[in-house]
């Protein structure tokens, strides 16, 4: 009996990768990646899924692209400058692979986006350049357990690391003193806006960004195939060298990071739409508890910017990394007005009326309100289909 002749099908997009004997296109087209950061190292990785036809992917970045992008990101074009990273990159992945569904996110990763995208996701990749970034990331993944790959470049040197919660070390872990200390410094003073506190443009080779991006890529590759990954380790590549040599991370019990949800309870609530009110109002079925409702707020709300030489009172209702010092400025006296920042909202609190989105809760969020008898968590699933649709 003579086994059948091999059959390459060149009409078919992917025909070379079904060669791969574990490969399955199916898994990849299904797949959902979160990009968190569309420069150098993102558009790499972008263009690396758009090219396996990864079926959806959300590209959440907030800079727009400059003069000096174009030497080091392979999806942008002189014509592209000005214009927001996120959608220059989705419009060139829609021309690379229409198969490849690109959702653009102009947003901050940390105010701007809600936890159920995280936890939506099969991966997170992210390609970012600060370590408040990268902590911020690190901590919603392991709250609802989504691997995640961190990359960072620098000149012809970078690191791929991988992360797969609830087990394992995690980017918290590895985290030592002096990072905690240079996070801390963007809180050193009241009110310290991200462009209020910038550390430099990072030198990089568009060269480096290739080979970093290819790794994480290639990790997100096997996640989603269920492949074995090193979880907890950094890959880290000298370029001077040529060498590459493997960091293993220790696991902290104490970690601050290795918090973890139950599966949360939905409610059909938006947050541009619903109080805080609609909120205690429909989880109160399901807290048995008649005691006062408080909804933590995972970022601190500045209420108002109070002046104390003068005493003028200016609302705000923004989280605290969205009010630059400027703003805090008194217009009537010009002394430097002092913020008024809460963490929780309780039931009978004046600002319990107003809107989830105004209290600093992102769309398609999981929110957390305690009681005497305890903590529930809740999705907000008003806004799913509005944050995690990618059809064009």
């Amino acid at each position: 009996m003579t086994e059948e002749p091999l059959v390459i099908d060149d009409e078919d997009r992917y025909s070379r990768l079904r060669l791969i004997a574990w490969w399955d296109q199916e898994k990849l087209a299904q797949a959902k990646i979160l990009v968190v950061g569309a420069g150098a190292l993102g558009n790499e990785v972008l263009k690396n899924l758009a090219l396996l036809g990864v079926g959806n992917v959300y590209a959440v970045d907030f800079d727009n692209i400059e003069e000096s992008n174009l030497t080091r990101s392979v999806l942008f074009r002189q014509r592209d400058c000005g214009r927001p990273k996120a959608e220059a990159a989705a419009d060139a992945l829609s021309d690379m692979n229409p198969d490849t569904k690109v959702k653009p996110m102009l947003a901050n990763i940390i105010t701007d986006v809600g936890l159920g995208l995280f936890r939506d996701v099969d991966v997170v990749i992210g390609c970012l350049d600060n370590r408040e970034a990268r902590l911020w990331v690190n901590r919603q993944c392991w709250k609802v357990t989504t691997p995640w790959i961190d990359g960072g470049i620098q000149e012809i040197n970078g690191v791929a690391k991988v992360f797969v919660p609830p087990d394992g070390a995690c980017y918290e872990c590895a985290m030592t003193e002096m990072d905690y200390r240079l996070i801390n410094l963007r809180y050193s003073c009241p009110l310290l806006r991200q462009e209020d506190l910038l550390a430099g443009k990072v030198p990089t080779a568009p060269t480096i960004a290739s080979m970093i991006g290819g790794l994480q890529t290639q990790e997100a590759l096997k996640l989603i195939h269920g492949m074995p990954v090193a979880s907890g380790q950094a890959l880290v590549y000298n370029g001077i060298a040529n060498q590459f040599y493997n960091t293993n991370y220790q696991h902290r019990p104490d970690c601050l990071s290795h918090e973890t949800y139950p599966e949360p309870i939905e409610l059909p609530l938006s947050v541009s739409e619903h109080t805080a009110t609609d909120l205690f109002e429909a989880a109160h079925e399901y807290l048995h508890d008649a005691t006062p409702q408080v909804l933590s707020l995972d970022r601190d709300l500045v209420v108002s910017l109070d002046c104390g030489p003068c005493g003028t009172s200016q609302r705000v209702l923004r989280p605290l990394q969205l009010v630059s010092m400027g703003e805090a400025k008194c217009s009537t006296c010009g002394e430097q007005a002092r913020p008024n920042t809460v963490h929780t909202i309780e039931e009978e609190s004046e600002l319990a009326n107003e809107k989830l989105s105004v209290l600093g809760v992102p769309a398609y969020d999981i929110v957390r309100i305690a009681t005497n008898r305890g903590e529930q968590v809740f999705l907000l699933a008003g806004d799913r289909e509005h944050v995690m649709n990618t059809a064009s």
